[in-house]
């Protein structure tokens, strides 16, 4: 009996059948590219070049939120938008750590320390 509860529903036992006409589950490409966009950010973060492939990977990944908010389960890539989302926020990090970085660097640069050797006409 649970072998023709199990073949008459289509699948496990609660679950209905399938309907053919539904259309295959496809991955979400702004995922995808908010990811690879968001993975180049973090690369790239500290050599400051990260600002613009993250600032592209958060808006894809609103985007791809939006896509697959709307796309009622028949496209996937939610963790994919989140680790965009993530890569992209560390690019950005990384990139303003190392401008705060340059910054400190050029003002201690500018600082002389130790006796200040005054031209002969400065009283």
């Amino acid at each position: 009996m649970g072998d023709a509860v199990f073949l008459s529903a289509g699948g496990p036992a609660g679950f209905a059948a399938r309907d053919p006409a539904d259309p295959d589950p496809v991955a979400d490409t702004k995922a995808t590219a908010a990811f690879g966009l968001g993975l180049l950010a973090a690369v790239t973060g500290l050599a400051v070049g990260g600002i613009v492939p993250a600032t592209v990977a958060l808006a894809l990944a609103r985007q791809a939120r939006a896509e697959l908010r709307t796309g009622e389960g028949w496209r996937t890539g939610a963790g994919r938008v989140r680790w965009a989302e993530r890569l992209a926020w560390l690019g950005i990090a990384l990139a303003g750590a190392s401008l705060l970085a340059l910054v400190v660097f050029l003002f201690l640069r500018g600082v002389r320390f130790g006796p200040q050797d005054f031209p002969p006409t400065v009283d």
